[in-house]
């Protein structure tokens, strides 16, 4: 169902890494995609992982990260964005001094609640180790 989404219907979720908003998800009637809004505190970072089977699309709307993809890496700032794809292992970290706010978008979704899927390999090597060999 088509509808208006106002920040006061995204529904916050506190991660130790940070907060995801969920904004566009299939409990609120979305079917194909999957859209967040993150914030990320200094210091704070959402470690490497990967989402099976679905694609991403990271946009940085205020503050800045650095971003892996794979053992690559990159300062990203407002208005920069990268493109994932499925299976894709990454990683977003805030080594800023102030918060960084992302809007996320994944794809396809996986059907009920979040529609987010997500393997964590930040104990495995070598993800373990590639951010004290960067």
């Amino acid at each position: 169902m088509s509808k208006f989404v106002k920040r006061s219907d995204v529904e916050d979720e506190q991660f130790e890494w940070g907060v995801i908003g969920w904004r566009c998800v299939p409990r609120t009637g979305a079917r194909q995609i999957v859209v967040m809004d993150v914030s990320l505190e200094p210091g704070q970072g959402h470690d490497f992982h990967r989402h099976p089977g679905q694609e991403e699309m990271i946009i940085v709307k205020r503050g800045r990260i650095t971003q892996y993809l794979e053992r690559e890496s990159t300062t990203l700032q407002a208005e920069d964005s990268v493109f994932i794809e499925a299976d894709v292992v990454h990683a977003s970290f805030n080594e800023g001094d102030e918060t960084a706010h992302l809007q996320v978008v994944i794809a396809p979704s996986l059907g009920e609640g979040t529609g987010y899927g997500l393997v964590d390999v930040s104990g495995e090597e070598p993800w373990a180790s590639v951010r004290n060999h960067a």
